[in-house]
């Protein structure tokens, strides 16, 4: 599958709620680590954020794509993501916020999936409660401090 073919395919299965074929796009130990809930490991639980967890919490997903570089091994894309919020504080807002996903591929499936995300517009948009907004933007800093990469900027 191209890139652009396997783009395609995330953003349309995310837009029609079909977290099964979704999560035929990675490897069977694939994980999906997203800025908001955290980490889904193995197909099962991928279908079921999408399923039940964007498609709880949001309705009508747009997710556009932008400039991908792939080496065969990485590939990487910017891209603008956009839902309406069903959060009651959110009032039925679209909530917007722009990232740069990065995905390990494996045999041409995705092993693992992260993005850096703007999320802060999100989640005011959302209407959110500054102490919830620092408690969400704490967990990803921490998620990010955890990470072997970053051990040598641990104070």
């Amino acid at each position: 599958m191209t890139p652009d073919a396997l783009l395609s395919a995330f953003t349309d299965a995310v837009e029609r709620r079909d977290g099964r074929s979704f999560a035929q796009l990675f490897t069977e130990d694939g994980i999906y680590h997203d800025a908001f809930y955290g980490s889904f490991q193995g197909r099962a639980r991928i279908a079921e954020l999408i399923d039940d967890w964007f498609h709880r919490d949001a309705k009508e997903f747009r997710w556009d794509m932008h400039d991908p570089v792939t080496d065969g091994r990485m590939l990487y894309t910017r891209y603008v993501f956009s839902y309406i919020s069903t959060f009651l504080e959110a009032q039925g807002r679209r909530v917007m916020f722009e990232g740069v996903a990065i995905m390990r591929l494996r045999d041409g499936l995705i092993a693992d999936y992260r993005e850096v995300a703007n999320t802060g517009p999100a989640l005011l948009r959302t209407g959110f409660p500054a102490e919830r907004v620092a408690k969400i933007l704490e967990r990803q800093g921490e998620e990010l401090a955890g990470r072997e990469e970053a051990a040598g900027h641990r104070g």
